[in-house]
C-alpha cells in the first residue's frame, strides 16, 4: 500500500475514506474524467483540513473487451501493454492537476487478482453463486446485459448504438436474495445514496420486478482478459465485480490489516450518475454477501458538457486535461469547474466564461486584494506586520463566513462554499476601498492605516486556507506572500494556525501577482488523441 499525506500519523485521528470511480483504461482521459478526480480531491483536502484522516483512492479499469478490442486496434501486442501505457497517461494527467490521491489501483495488479478471486470465493460458498445459460442484449459500452425497456429507438440510451444478442453459460449471482436487505439500507434514515433523486431511481430500480440475478462471469471463449474464476480457468470474472472491489483493494483488504481496519467502510464512493445501480445495488449486495461492511455514502454527480454540447470524438470537443492544465494552470481549472456548476447536475466547461470567470475572481479577486495589501505594508512598514489591534467584528464575520463554507463543503455544494469565501475576498476590498489605508498612511496615520492592512491580511490567511482545497497552488502562494514558513496543507481548523491572527513582526514576502491574468487564447483547445 502506498501512502502519502501522512495519512497513519495520528491513531486517535476520525478517518474519511473517498474513493472514485476507477476510469476504462481503453482511452485517454478527457475533461470528464478529470470532473470527477478532482472534485474528490477537493473534498479529500477539505477533509484534511477538518483534521480527519483521510485515504483517498483512485486508478484504472483494465480488464474487458474494450481493453482487449482497443489494443488490438492500436497495434499492441498485448492487452497488458496497452494498459500500461494508458494508466500512465491518466497518471500524468491527475499530477498535472495536483490531484493529491494516496494510490492508484491497477485492476492488472495482483494485489487485486487476489482480492477478486476471494470475493468470489465467498459468495459461492454463501451459495450465491450459480451456473446458468444467458440469452439477451448485451451493450458493449455498458459491459451491462439490457432489457428492451432499457432501449430508446432500439439503442442503449448512455451509448446511442444498439446492443448487440449474447447467449452463453456463465455464473450468476443471487441478487434476487438481497433484494429486501438493500431497500431496508437504502431507505434508511441515515441516507447512503444521494443526491436524493438518484437514490429514488435507484428504489425504482431495486422494485423493478425484471431485476433480477446477474451474470458475474464470462466464457473465455469471448473474452480472454479478465481474472480466472477459481476453479474453473474456461471463465473470467465480469468487469463490473472485478472493478467494484478495486474499493477493498486499495484500502488493505487481505494485504494491509492496519489499513483495512482503520479506513474501511469507505466514507464515500464518488460516481457518475450513470453507474449508481451498479454502486447502490450489485455493489453493496455482493459486501452483503461476502459479509463485508457497506459504504456509508455513495454519490452521483452529473456530466460535463463542452461548450453546451455533450463530448464527441466527431464534434472535436473531447478536451485533453494535460493540455487545459499546460495553457491555463490547475487552479484555473479546478476553479471554474466547481466554481461554474452545481455538482449534482450536469454542468458545463466554456472557455470563454473560464477565462472571464477566473480574471474576475482570481487575479481581479483575491490576486488584487494581496496585492494591494503587501505592496503597502512593503512601503509603508518595510515589509512587517505592525502590532495593532482587529475589530472583534471582523473576527465574528469571519467566523461566520467559515460556518457557512463548512455547511455547503459538507454536503458538495461546491459553488455555495465558493461563494462563501468570495464574501470575505468582497468584504477585503470593500474595506481597502471604503478606508483608504495609502491616504491614512500618507497622513502618517500608521496605527488607523496598519488596522486596516493586518484586517484584511487576516481576511487573506483565513481566505487562502478556505480556498485552498480547490485551488491549492494559487493559495500556497498567498500562504507564502503573508510570512508563513509552514506548508498550507498541514493547516487544520481547530488548530492555532487557523484561529489565530497575523503576529506583529511577521515579515511579508512581496513576490509580484500571485494570479495573473489569463489571455483570451483564439485557438481551440486540444482534443484527446484518439489511441
Amino acid at each position: 500500500m502506498r501512502l502519502k499525506n501522512n495519512a497513519f500519523r495520528e491513531s486517535h485521528m476520525e478517518k474519511y475514506y473517498v474513493t472514485t470511480a476507477i476510469d476504462y483504461a481503453n482511452a485517454p482521459p478527457h475533461i470528464g474524467h478529470a470532473y470527477e478526480k478532482i472534485a474528490a480531491d477537493i473534498i479529500a483536502r477539505y477533509q484534511r483540513l477538518t483534521g480527519k484522516k483521510v485515504f483517498f483512492l483512485t486508478g484504472t479499469d483494465e480488464h474487458g473487451s474494450k481493453v482487449e478490442k482497443a489494443a488490438l486496434a492500436a497495434g499492441f501486442e498485448s492487452p497488458l501493454a496497452f494498459v500500461d501505457e494508458t494508466s500512465s497517461k491518466f497518471k500524468e494527467a491527475w499530477r498535472r492537476l495536483l490531484i493529491s490521491n494516496d494510490d492508484f489501483i491497477r485492476t492488472t495488479e495482483e494485489r487485486h487478482k487476489k482480492v477478486v478471486q476471494e470475493v468470489f470465493r465467498r459468495m459461492r460458498a454463501k451459495g450465491d453463486v450459480y451456473k446458468g445459460k444467458y440469452a439477451g442484449l448485451y451493450c458493449d459500452g455498458c459491459e451491462d446485459y439490457l432489457r428492451e425497456t432499457d432501449l430508446v429507438d432500439g439503442k442503449c440510451p448512455n451509448h446511442q448504438r444498439p446492443p448487440q444478442h449474447s447467449e452463453e453459460e456463465n455464473y450468476f449471482f443471487r441478487l434476487t436474495k438481497y433484494k429486501e436487505p438493500l431497500r431496508a439500507w437504502l431507505q434508511e434514515a441515515e441516507c447512503h445514496v444521494k443526491p436524493d433523486g438518484r437514490r429514488r431511481e435507484v428504489i425504482n430500480q431495486l422494485d423493478d420486478p425484471e431485476l433480477g440475478d446477474f451474470s458475474i462471469t464470462r466464457s473465455r471463449k469471448s473474452l480472454t482478459w479478465g481474472i480466472p474464476v477459481p476453479d474453473d480457468p474456461d471463465h473470467v470474472i465480469y468487469v463490473w465485480v472485478d472493478a467494484l472491489t478495486n474499493y477493498i483493494t486499495g484500502v488493505g483488504f487481505q494485504s494491509d490489516e492496519e489499513a483495512w481496519n482503520t479506513f474501511w467502510p469507505a466514507d464515500l464512493h464518488l460516481i457518475g450518475k450513470d453507474i449508481t445501480k451498479f454502486h447502490a445495488i450489485y455493489w453493496p449486495a455482493m459486501l452483503m454477501s461476502a459479509d463485508l461492511p457497506l459504504p456509508k455514502l455513495v454519490f452521483g454527480h452529473g456530466f460535463i458538457t463542452v461548450e453546451g454540447q455533450k463530448m464527441s470524438k466527431s464534434l472535436g470537443n473531447v478536451l485533453d486535461p494535460v493540455y487545459l492544465a499546460e495553457t491555463y494552470g490547475p487552479d484555473a481549472i479546478r476553479y471554474f469547474l466547481f466554481a461554474a456548476n452545481t455538482f449534482d447536475q450536469d454542468g458545463d466547461f466554456s472557455r470563454a466564461d473560464m477565462v472571464a470567470t477566473v480574471n474576475k475572481h482570481l487575479a481581479m479577486g483575491v490576486g488584487n486584494l494581496l496585492n494591494r495589501v503587501v505592496k503597502l505594508l512593503d512601503t509603508h512598514f518595510e515589509g512587517t506586520v505592525p502590532a495593532v489591534s482587529i475589530e472583534q467584528g471582523v473576527l465574528d464575520a469571519l467566523e461566520k463566513d467559515t460556518a457557512e463554507f463548512r455547511t455547503f463543503m459538507d454536503e458538495f455544494e461546491f459553488a455555495k462554499a465558493i461563494r462563501s469565501i468570495f464574501e470575505i475576498v468582497d468584504k477585503g476590498n470593500k474595506l481597502l476601498s471604503e478606508r483608504e489605508p495609502w491616504k491614512l498612511l500618507k497622513e502618517g496615520k500608521l496605527e488607523e492605516g496598519g488596522q486596516v492592512l493586518v484586517t484584511a491580511m487576516t481576511m487573506l490567511k483565513r481566505i487562502a486556507i478556505l480556498l485552498s482545497p480547490i485551488t491549492p497552488r494559487l493559495c500556497a502562494g498567498i500562504w507564502d506572500q503573508l510570512g508563513f514558513d509552514s506548508n498550507i496543507e498541514s493547516v487544520i481548523f481547530r488548530s492555532s494556525e487557523f484561529t489565530d491572527p497575523i503576529l506583529a513582526g511577521q515579515k511579508i514576502r512581496n513576490k509580484g501577482r500571485v494570479f495573473e491574468k489569463l489571455d483570451e487564447l483564439t485557438e481551440n483547445p486540444a482534443p484527446v488523441p484518439t489511441a
